[in-house]
């Protein structure tokens, strides 16, 4: 993702547009983080902050904080620190969250159904435009404001929506028929949940979200604790 830095009137900075960069995935996935402590910060009126609260707040240092916010050419000012408002508005533009993005749903299953009713996307730039499924059982239900539709009309929704983000909640057998259709059809950006390595051309972007992994990790640290005490 390139950003560029803007001055507090919404204009480009020339300064910043030669030097625009590609912000590290490390960067990228603390930047969510550092966008829901600031709403804390709006919600109690606070104006300003400094990288020192930024950072104890998101648990990270300040230094972190501050190298993390250089990539978007926001630096703050001495003595005053961050601005809040600004800075929410610089880190929601460098994620994309100052437009709305139509994305697809692929597997109406629970997990599939979940993701579709999930509150946390709208506030997010995010709009669930279709779900699709291949069970005729669940074509034509309804999940959340949205009808579930068959997975055979996924080049019609993408060319519909101008659609490029896609999530993947099928099981792990058809998740790779579902990346080639996904990709053929244009997609460029996919969240994978489905229990399976995607192969993908290299213009198209995998997430992937292993829920299994993550209990097994959080088991692991159980275990050390359990080890040593």
């Amino acid at each position: 993702m390139t950003l560029l830095r803007e001055t507090p009137t919404g204009t480009p900075d020339p300064a910043a547009a030669s030097a625009t960069r590609d912000v590290p995935d490390a960067t990228l996935a603390r930047l969510p983080l550092y966008l829901r402590v600031l709403q804390t910060f709006a919600d109690a009126g606070a104006a300003t902050c400094s990288s020192v609260e930024l950072a104890e707040a998101a648990g990270v240092n300040p230094a972190k904080v501050r190298k993390d916010l250089s990539h978007l050419g926001s630096y703050g000012t001495r003595g005053v620190g961050y601005d809040v408002e600004y800075l929410q508005y610089q880190i929601a533009r460098g994620l994309g969250q100052t437009q709305t993005w139509d994305v697809v749903i692929v597997g109406a299953g629970n997990l599939g159904s979940a993701l579709s009713t999930y509150g946390g996307f709208a506030p997010r730039g995010i709009r669930v435009a279709a779900v699709l499924d291949t069970d005729p059982s669940r074509v034509g239900s309804t999940v959340g404001d949205v009808e579930v539709r068959p997975l055979d009309v996924l080049d019609a929704v993408v060319a519909e929506h101008a659609i490029a983000i896609a999530v993947v909640a099928v099981p792990g057998e058809a998740a790779q028929d579902v990346a080639d259709r996904l990709v053929a059809a244009g997609v460029t950006s996919i969240l994978n949940f489905a229990p399976a390595v995607l192969q993908v051309p290299p213009h198209v972007q995998v997430r992937k979200v292993d829920l299994s992994v993550e209990l097994q990790i959080l088991a692991y640290h159980e275990q050390r604790k359990a080890e040593t005490a």
